[in-house]
């Protein structure tokens, strides 16, 4: 790849992601604002980069012929030449409305250093030259774009490059030749030096960069089963001060993507430009993988008696589940239970000012497991559950962490009589806080990655949150690692009922301790 693809792919276009196909939202999940700030980060880092890479750039020999008075025509050539140093002075990138960026180079210069050769008849001459190349000034037009399938595209649409000044020192047998028309030479060094420059950027553009956008992943994957899509919502929208990316950021299922019934919020982003980049992320984004992990099964749970640590007073037999139905023990003696727990539906992160919350709901059916291998339902309960939830993001992605709250439950069906919901909700308290919240949270501190190139990481974050919207802003540091952010977990035994559960524990340690306990066992 070119120097100078490299450089503003790297810097700037690293920022726009690539696609997936599928069928096109209203709305994006999440917008990627790069502000004018952002820009000239971009413009200045990246001509520190360009300009030590352009004098790895091999330039093109020139030729051409002469006539001079009194010795006849002749032929010139200036080959070898290499570039022996270069400042790049000023640049600018900046939004070019309704197309996409402009990128400007001024004031630099360039020297020069390379061999020339004469050639009159049998007569062959060589010496060698330096060249100061003064005053270049290049302005690119570059057009955002995005096909079909949801792929970013980059064209140029125009180029112009201007040079002021270029000087010839000739050295050698007979130099003195071609310093006789040596304004010739410089002005034809000029004008071939200023359309190559333009030819340079447009064959870079499009041999370079374009196929480089192709190479992108077009998905992520998040899991053994789960992947994002950041595809294109449509071209870069570029206004006078920013440059706005909108992709589609959903979570799905990558072994049978189905259609997700909900479209992603309006989002409204402020107007500020005090940070190089903003990320809008809207709660459509945590849906989708809420959606997809639900379809799949991962929320569900079964508990059987083996499940439980061996330790625990607490079994999972109807001996055991007097204390909450006195009568289960009676109808089904000295049998083993099963617990089948499973989502409603899928939950869905609630946004609002300063806060992250989900209100998942749960049914629970009990099965006595008869002798026979037959299940047999008992009782069937329903649960709701709020719970906090906290987003931390460090270089590359975000993560996730839950904190479960209170749970509430509700006998729904008994085939065995009066039932003791409150001592239930101890136990499973217990179940979900050192069992299916660890595994969820597992799950989410694994995360998913932002949509950056390699080489872009973020720092100092600043994390906002806002109705229908989950923002965040962050400084670009190109080519550089940040020190990860870092979350640590509330206590388990800071949450509520673990007291509850311990008198239970307590209280179910042999049957000559239940009346103690003044629990209605009849």
């Amino acid at each position: 790849m070119g120097a100078s693809s490299r450089t503003w792919a790297f810097l700037l276009l690293g920022l726009l992601l690539t696609s997936f196909p599928g069928a096109l939202g209203t709305n994006p999940g999440l917008v990627v604002r790069i502000t004018d700030k952002g820009l000239e980060y971009v413009a200045r880092e990246g001509l520190v980069t360009l300009q030590s890479e352009l004098q790895e750039i091999t330039l093109p020999d020139f030729t051409g012929d002469f006539k001079i008075k009194h010795v006849g025509r002749g032929h010139y050539e200036f080959h070898s030449l290499d570039i022996h140093s270069c400042e790049l002075r000023g640049s600018a990138l900046t939004p070019l409305p309704g197309q996409g960026l402009s990128l400007s180079i001024s004031d630099s210069f360039i020297r020069l250093q390379g061999k020339w050769k004469v050639r009159k008849s049998f007569l062959k001459l060589q010496g060698s030259f330096d060249m100061e190349v003064k005053g270049i000034t290049i302005l690119v037009n570059l057009v955002l774009g995005s096909e079909p399938s949801g792929r970013p595209t980059v064209t140029t649409s125009s180029c112009s490059s201007d040079i002021r000044d270029v000087e010839v020192d000739i050295s050698g047998g007979l130099g003195w030749l071609l310093s006789l028309f040596h304004n010739k030479i410089e002005s034809n060094f000029q004008k071939i030096l200023e359309i190559k420059i333009c030819q340079m950027v447009q064959k870079s553009v499009t041999s370079d960069l374009q196929p480089y956008l192709q190479t992108l992943p077009v998905t992520t994957e998040i899991g053994s089963f789960a992947g994002v899509d950041y595809s294109l919502m449509e071209a870069p929208q570029a206004t006078a001060q920013m440059l706005d990316v909108m992709l589609k950021a959903e979570i799905f299922n990558h072994d049978h993507r189905s259609p997700v019934d909900f479209l992603a919020p309006v989002m409204s982003l402020p107007e500020e430009h005090n940070r190089m980049v903003y990320f809008a992320i809207s709660d459509y984004v945590f849906n989708t993988a809420s959606l997809v992990y639900h379809e799949a099964g991962y929320l569900n749970f079964n508990i059987t008696d083996d499940m439980v640590p061996p330790t625990s007073k607490i079994r999972l037999t109807t001996k055991s589940f007097r204390a909450f139905a006195p009568r289960l023990a009676r109808q089904y003696p000295n049998m083993n239970l099963e617990l089948q727990g499973a989502m409603v539906s899928a939950p869905f992160l609630n946004f609002s000012p300063g806060n992250l919350s989900l209100a998942p709901q749960m049914e629970i059916k009990a099965f006595v497991l008869l002798p026979s291998s037959i299940r047999e339902p008992v009782f069937r309960l329903s649960v709701a559950c709020n719970v906090s939830a906290t987003l931390t993001f460090n270089i590359s992605k975000i993560t996730g962490f839950l904190k479960p709250e209170e749970v509430q439950m509700e006998l729904k069906e008994s085939k065995v009589g009066v039932f003791n919901v409150e001592m239930l909700e101890a136990l499973l308290n217990y179940y979900l806080i050192n069992s299916l919240y660890p595994k969820v949270n597992e799950k989410l501190a694994n995360g998913f990655p932002l949509p950056l190139l390699k080489h872009i990481q973020l720092s100092d974050p600043v994390l906002q949150i806002h109705k229908q919207s989950y923002e965040r802003d962050a400084m670009i540091t190109p080519l550089q690692f940040s020190d990860e952010k870092t979350f640590t977990s509330e206590r388990w035994s800071d949450l509520p009922n673990i007291t509850q559960l311990k008198d239970v524990v307590n209280c179910i340690k042999q049957e000559s301790s239940i009346p103690d306990c003044n629990w209605d066992t009849s």
